[in-house]
């Protein structure tokens, strides 16, 4: 994948007229690609594969399934976009695979921010990896997320069958879990725990 600084686990699209809006991204064909905003610039992923789109069902199924039993919130998939930038800065809004908002910050079902992307940062933030991409470019991407206010994110790497753990305030993962370990919700979501022998399989 060829990458530019502005977002190394990415390749920005050439020939966009930029600075783009988060609510453009609303106007891009469904081609099948992830699209994200960097700065206002068009940046875009290959698709995941099956595989890589089934584990993130799972962890989102397992999330979704807590969050609701306990009404603490709402749990988005790859199509959730976040806007993470001030007002005042060109826009950032960037699409996790799967996204934890606690209930005392969600728009309101009611809102026309409902459907569109929301301009906050999610609380928890989970990525699953793609084959070509390496820990340097995803760490510029989780601290985008923790510069936002993102308190937990986890990394997920398929290839590796480790999640990198990480938390607000920290520059490097916390934690690299691997198959023994389990993800934990931590204060994010206390009483949140998922196998992480169960994500690989």
């Amino acid at each position: 994948m060829a990458h530019e600084t502005v977002a190394p686990w990415a390749e920005v699209v050439p020939g966009a007229s930029y600075p783009m809006r988060a609510d453009d991204l609303l106007m891009l064909p469904d081609d099948g690609t992830t699209y994200e905003l960097v700065e206002g610039r068009l940046v875009k992923m290959p698709p995941s594969g099956v595989g890589a789109s089934g584990m993130a069902i799972t962890l989102a199924a397992a999330l979704h399934g807590f969050v609701r039993g306990n009404k603490l919130g709402h749990v988005s998939g790859a199509d959730g976009e976040y806007v993470l930038s001030r007002p005042d800065e060109p826009d950032t809004a960037l699409a996790p695979d799967v996204a934890f908002v606690r209930a005392d910050r969600m728009p309101s079902r009611d809102s026309t921010e409902w459907d569109r992307p929301w301009r906050q940062a999610p609380d928890l933030a989970a990525e699953i990896t793609l084959p070509n991409q390496f820990r340097p470019e995803m760490a510029e991407k989780a601290r985008i997320y923790l510069s936002a206010g993102t308190r937990l994110i986890w990394i997920i790497w398929p290839k590796y069958k480790q999640v990198d753990v990480w938390r607000h305030g920290a520059d490097q993962p916390v934690q690299t879990l691997g198959i023994a370990d389990s993800l934990d919700g931590l204060d994010v979501l206390p009483g949140f725990s998922y196998s992480v022998a169960d994500l690989f399989t």
